[in-house]
């Protein structure tokens, strides 16, 4: 099954910056289709994958940088932006 998914990072921290460029940094690395914009990011793939990842990519930035705040949205199928 193949999953879209829009991810906001909110890193509860004085300097949000770097933890959310490495985490998009880190999103792009993973093999899924990602698109990152202003107010949030976009991944693409099988289910089973994106849901991999994404617990991969909370719990190193709970660990790394502590609290944050994860806001997503899952919508089952492709819903890529068509270029």
């Amino acid at each position: 099954m193949y999953l879209s998914a829009q991810i906001s990072y909110y890193p509860l921290t004085d300097d949000y910056k770097a933890p959310i460029k490495e985490l998009i940094k880190r999103l792009e690395l993973s093999g899924l289709e990602v698109y990152p914009n202003r107010m949030s990011t976009q991944i693409f793939g099988e289910f089973d994958d994106v849901m991999r990842v994404l617990s991969e990519i909370m719990k190193w930035s709970f660990d790394t940088y502590g609290k944050a705040v994860f806001v997503i949205n899952f919508l089952e199928g492709d819903r890529r932006p068509r270029s």
